[in-house]
């Protein structure tokens, strides 16, 4: 919960200072309320946020998180600066929480220890939050993975009106995965299967080396996987260079 928005701090390139937190409680669960107390709490602290306020009623299940961060003024990382010859990079790896989440809802079975690591990802995910604000005087465009790849580099490309080309053998994907589901099942996880909360970002072609090093000295791994075009859409060139239609980009919120 918290970690989502850091990461969309994160994708911004600030620095999470402040949070505000309000809860709805059918019951008093100490014992829960401990557990997530001790967890919310950890995180902020890890992150050096400083809870500030919320409220706390009887109700339904229901918990609304709102973050405050910092930036130096005019230099946030935006969707709408994508430029025609930018790469395209994401951080570490995707479609890890995707296939836990499919595995749970009985789409696919993964042996136990590949789940395990999977299911991790889902419920821990890691807000690349150093590594935004390294990108900061570097990269023209990012945004976080929550709701699938080609959905939210999609947000980029409507924002910035452009198009891109990438390459689905490029998606930084666990060679596990690939090796124990079919070709289409993992090419979905990772393409719009969402709740990796990587980053996916543009730069120009000759910072190339710059990232790399930033992204070392981050811990993170970067990936290009294409590159932005003038042509207004987005093409997903498969393994035998032509062109993947997906029948979902990610998720819809109000589909």
């Amino acid at each position: 919960m918290l970690a989502v928005n850091i990461s969309d701090m994160a994708a911004m390139g600030a620095t999470p200072k402040w949070v505000l937190l309000s809860a709805g409680l059918p019951e008093l669960d100490e014992n829960w309320l401990k557990r997530f107390c001790d967890s919310f709490f950890s995180l902020a602290q890890r992150f050096g946020i400083t809870l500030i306020g919320g409220d706390t009623t009887k109700g339904d299940l229901v918990f609304n998180v709102t973050i405050i961060g910092e930036l130096p003024q005019g230099q946030a990382l935006r969707r709408d600066a994508a430029k025609d010859g930018d790469d395209i990079w994401v951080s570490g790896q995707i479609g890890s929480a995707a296939a836990a989440l499919n595995c749970r809802l009985n789409t696919h079975t993964l042996p136990p220890d590949l789940f395990d690591r999977c299911h991790d990802r889902l419920l821990r995910p890691e807000p690349r939050v150093g590594l935004g604000q390294a990108l900061l005087p570097i990269a023209h465009a990012a945004q976080d993975i929550s709701d699938g790849l080609a959905q939210d580099l999609g947000h980029i490309l409507t924002a910035s009106s452009v198009g891109a080309e990438i390459s689905a053998n490029a998606l930084p994907v666990l060679e596990e995965l690939k090796n124990v589901l079919p070709h289409e099942s993992w090419l979905s996880c990772s393409l719009a299967g969402g709740d990796d909360y990587e980053l996916v970002f543009t730069a120009p072609e000759c910072r190339r080396s710059e990232i790399q090093t930033i992204a070392g000295q981050c811990g993170v791994a970067v990936t290009p996987i294409g590159k932005i075009n003038n042509t207004g859409r987005l093409k997903i060139i498969d393994s035998n260079g032509g062109e993947l239609k997906l029948t979902s980009l990610g998720f819809d919120h109000f589909g």
